[in-house]
């Protein structure tokens, strides 16, 4: 099962040429898609040969094809990692039972809501990031830049062969809903907050991929997890291709370190700006703002959603198997609680606390690589660390929503909030002083821009220097 046909007009490994009506569905959105693309997509280069890895199994080792290929061109496809032989559920009231490959009526309208929400990140981060090849700051970058454009565009590929398949002409019209919306739109914008907030310079976009698609890879675990067997075949064969997009924030984050570092030892006495390099209290603030608007991408800290999810079995826990108890009635996770503008302890169940449980894995995966990049800049000798804000900063969703936190998590008024924001969290001067530096992109092979260091290594075996967007 694991070898993808090409043969098919849409690559897949689900034998999608047994199913005509299902085929003819999808060949229809695929045009749809090829437009949508055209529009939003990567923009002044859908003519240009990348050098991109396309997908060519769905086994974990070797699964990939690297070669020059144009974006418009690109082998989007429908595919499942293997089914697991006599898959159970692994967490909920129906722990044990084996796997629906049906969805049960009951959880029909749940499984949509999920699988739409998921399915609407997938452009959205497309569309976020469509004028940044503009401003690249190496051809090294703009290939990684282009491999997690139209790896997004792939994931939504997986979302909408799910809805088609198993949701008739609700699912049709949701997969035609995904092309319509729009990240930032006033009337029409994308499903969660995050996924409408600007990404249009590469300090942004690193951020973006370490934070927000680390988000995106804490939800896969825990949809990977479903009872639904499809979703979490779909999931899991997602999560590999995810890798590299987390990959490409931090050491993108790791080479402006090095840079701003390298140039400030080499130059004591000056500012970062006076250099030409990004200062790290900009840095600083921009970890502060995607690190914040990504921890609500997991919903609200005592959720009955949530809940329900784990019941049915709809979601687990990333890496349910780490756990003993998969039932969990009877557990409690301690957790904040406001009471009288004051900060104290309670114990909610573990159903209703799920989010919070998935938040918390999250936040250690991000501070390991934050410590990453602390040691970066400990090597140059430099005073400075970076550090991840209270999980109640800079919250609009939750228990922490419409309060106002400081970095280090205590409560504040919203007077003493608007005296040091800016202080905080990036300002109008910090974008553009940021996008004044990129407005110089660089498109010779090797060379990179003044405010970032090279990579230690190329792409699958290619030096530094290799061609990796053919630009005539």
């Amino acid at each position: 099962m694991s070898q993808i046909d090409h043969s098919q007009k849409i690559p897949n490994n689900v034998d999608l040429s047994s199913d005509r009506k299902l085929q003819r569905a999808l060949e229809k959105w695929l045009p749809n898609f090829i437009s949508w693309w055209t529009e939003m997509g990567p923009e002044g280069f859908q003519t240009k040969d990348v050098y991109l890895r396309t997908a060519i199994s769905a086994d974990s080792q070797g699964w990939a094809h690297f070669d020059y290929v144009k974006m418009p061109d690109y082998r989007w496809g429908i595919f499942l990692a293997d089914p697991v032989k006599d898959r159970r559920i692994p967490c909920g009231d129906d722990y044990g039972k084996p796997v629906w490959q049906e969805i049960p009526g009951e959880h029909r309208n749940t499984l949509r809501r999920i699988i739409v929400t998921q399915g609407d990140t997938e452009p959205a981060s497309v569309e976020q990031q469509r004028l940044l090849g503009q401003t690249c700051p190496s051809l090294y970058d703009l290939r990684n830049l282009f491999q997690v454009n139209v790896e997004e565009g792939r994931h939504l590929w997986a979302m909408v062969y799910l809805l088609h398949s198993y949701f008739g002409r609700d699912g049709r019209e949701e997969a035609e809903a995904l092309l319509e919306r729009r990240s930032g739109d006033d009337n029409n914008p994308r499903i969660l907050g995050a996924f409408n907030a600007p990404c249009d310079d590469w300090l942004s976009f690193f951020m973006f991929t370490f934070f927000t698609d680390r988000d995106g890879k804490y939800q896969l675990l825990a949809l990977s997890e479903s009872a639904f067997d499809p979703l979490s075949r779909t999931t899991r064969f997602m999560l590999t291709e995810e890798a590299h997009h987390m990959f490409v924030g931090e050491t993108g984050i790791l080479r402006v370190l090095d840079r701003t570092c390298q140039v400030m030892k080499d130059n004591p006495g000056k500012s970062a700006r006076e250099l030409g390099v990004i200062d790290l209290e900009t840095i600083q603030r921009a970890l502060n703002f995607w690190y914040s608007i990504s921890l609500d991408l997991f919903g609200g800290e005592v959720s009955s959603n949530a809940a329900s999810y784990f019941a049915a079995g709809l979601k687990g826990r990333a890496k349910e198997a780490q756990y003993e108890d998969h039932v969990c009635l009877d557990q409690v996770f301690e957790m904040d609680k406001i009471e009288g503008g004051k900060l104290s302890q309670e114990e909610v169940p573990l159903r209703n606390a799920m989010n919070e449980v998935l938040r918390t894995e999250y936040t250690e995966d991000c501070q390991r690589g934050v410590n990453k990049w602390n040691r970066m800049i400990q090597e140059h000798g430099v005073d400075f660390v970076l550090t991840l804000p209270s999980r109640r900063f800079n919250r609009q969703i939750g228990l922490y929503a419409g309060l106002y936190f400081t970095p280090e998590g205590s409560l504040i008024g919203r007077e003493e909030w608007e005296a040091k924001r800016d202080t905080w969290l990036p300002t109008d001067t910090d974008r553009a002083y940021v996008k004044s530096l990129m407005n110089r992109p660089v498109y010779e092979p090797g060379k990179m821009a003044n405010w970032i260091a090279a990579p230690k290594q190329g792409i699958k075996g290619r030096p530094v220097d290799f061609e990796y967007v053919r630009l005539d």
